[in-house]
């Protein structure tokens, strides 16, 4: 079921206006791998000297695009990148890893680059073999048509159920120097840390070294992609990959990054989230976007663990859909999440009205603003748990019968 057959999101947001980023072109085609009416590759080309920093799914099965993207990682060094929408690549085993290397051999010989330097991705259905000739074929024509304006049809061409295209854009400071950064995004199912049935890729025109370039995205992602769950599932497919062409003349970057990749590490950031709450918004079958902060945990690690119970939680999902002010499913939440909790301690509120305070209903309390605030399409929860300092944000969408239709008819 691809994404242009579904009613798009109640929370979707418009596709901004992405600005090219210098030394980046790119596009995107039609292979009909598995969809017979829409473009399904996308494909970017990089100038020489790009690094790259690469940030992958923690599922123990996943796809061969990942296995070769992890092994090309270590180079530090990327010229090209090809995905494939509607079919992942995954499960498929020698024939998916051949699919690989043949893909980045032909990528390759377009981009006048080693295959090492060619990044993969796929996304889609799982354990059927990739029609590997339509993709190869697919290549040249769409090779031969790349510009530096192709960001919103690659955008759409990497979705497979989302609703609504995603993407992001930033500019920072590196010294005098204004640098971009873009990226694009997919995801709207099988979505939870780490990191989701997702696709992000983004790209600057700052030169950073393939360090400092890493470090800077796998704090991004921990702080965006990996609080962020639709179904609690994660993908075989994960990939968020940072392209850096160099294309910008600033002060030189140390090794190690440092302070004058402030302002850049702050725009990597601000694009990571908003294309994760992107995802969020376009949870399947989602109408309501939940924003879920837990304080007063023994530690930020347990925050995040208890806010996530909470997210993942199917019951606080359903009545969130059904618009019940149920707070004793936030408390069975917190309390499955196997983290240090007193039911006598704990606060629970919604849309900002508390409704239990340290472990007992508020005295005179009216749920009438809280109904109130769980019609509207963003709903917060907030839980004070008494015990300590740490702290945790995450989002989640709520739970509906689409999600059911959806995954249902995915294969059909």
């Amino acid at each position: 079921m691809a994404g242009k057959d579904l009613p798009v999101s109640p929370l979707a947001l418009p596709l901004p206006e992405l600005p090219p980023v210098p030394g980046v072109s790119l596009g995107s085609g039609r292979a009909e791998i598995r969809y017979k009416a829409r473009e399904d590759v996308t494909m970017m080309l990089f100038p020489a000297g790009t690094t790259v920093a690469g940030v992958f799914t923690r599922n123990k099965c996943p796809g061969a695009p990942i296995d070769w993207c992890r092994a090309a990682l270590k180079g530090g060094k990327a010229r090209a990148l090809v995905v494939t929408a509607g079919n992942s690549n995954v499960f498929t085993g020698k024939a998916g890893r051949q699919t690989c290397s043949d893909t980045a051999k032909a990528m390759a010989g377009l981009a006048g680059c080693k295959p090492t330097e060619v990044f993969l991705a796929s996304t889609g259905v799982i354990g059927e073999k990739l029609p590997t000739e339509k993709l190869l074929a697919a290549l040249p024509p769409l090779f031969g048509k790349l510009d530096e304006d192709g960001w919103a049809g690659a955008a759409s061409a990497i979705m497979t159920t989302d609703t609504f295209p995603k993407a992001a854009t930033r500019t920072a400071q590196i010294g005098d120097t204004t640098v971009t950064v873009s990226g694009i995004a997919k995801g709207s199912g099988m979505i939870a840390p780490d990191m989701a049935t997702m696709l992000c890729f983004l790209a600057t025109d700052a030169k950073v070294p393939a360090a400092a370039l890493q470090a800077i995205l796998a704090k991004g992602t921990a702080k965006s992609f990996n609080c962020v769950t639709v179904d609690s599932d994660t993908s075989t497919s994960d990939t968020v990959l940072l392209f850096a062409t160099g294309s910008a003349k600033h002060p030189r970057v140390p090794a190690e990054g440092g302070k004058l990749l402030k302002d850049f590490a702050r725009a990597v950031h601000e694009v990571l989230m908003d294309l994760a709450l992107m995802v969020a918004r376009d949870g399947e079958g989602a109408q309501k976007l939940i924003q879920i902060d837990v304080s007063g945990a023994v530690s930020a690690k347990s925050a995040h663990r208890i806010a996530m119970s909470i997210a993942n939680s199917p019951l606080v999902k359903t009545a969130i859909a059904g618009e019940d002010a149920n707070w004793g499913r936030i408390v069975m939440a917190v309390g499955k999440a196997g983290e240090p909790a007193d039911r006598d301690l704990l606060s629970v509120a919604v849309g900002g009205t508390w409704m239990a305070r340290e472990g007992a209903v508020v005295p005179d309390y009216d749920e009438t603003p809280v109904v109130a605030h769980m019609k509207g399409r963003e709903v917060a929860i907030a839980v004070d748990l008494g015990l300590g300092r740490g702290k945790a944000r995450v989002w989640t969408c709520d739970l509906t019968h689409g999600y059911i239709d959806i995954n249902g008819a995915y294969r059909s």
